[in-house]
């Protein structure tokens, strides 16, 4: 736990239980919402190609999941961390001109 608390910045073990909760809830309601947002769009398996639905499902739950990171960090009162955990992660895959 001490490495992990000195990589992440945090000071207490309270925090990294808060964050590993947060990301429980965060990848299940995502992964959760993803379906009936797909429904909506009138995306499926029988629509698309079987890999194009897959696609765009992992596309869509990408997003999707950026965006509740934050929110569930802040709610939980750890925005701070998740803002950057954000965007360190968005630097790291090409947009480093949108968070800087």
């Amino acid at each position: 736990m001490k490495k992990l608390k000195e990589r992440w910045g945090v000071e207490n073990n309270w925090q990294i239980i808060i964050i590993f909760i947060v990301f429980a809830i965060t990848g299940s309601t995502a992964s959760y919402i993803g379906k009936p947002i797909l429904n909506f769009l009138n995306i499926t398996p029988e629509t698309f190609t079987t890999v194009g639905y897959w696609v765009v499902r992992i596309v869509l739950l990408f997003i999707v999941y950026q965006f509740m990171l934050v929110f569930f960090g802040w709610v939980f009162g750890q925005y701070k961390f998740f803002w950057g955990f954000e965007k360190k992660m968005l630097r790291r895959i090409g947009f480093k001109r949108f968070v800087d």
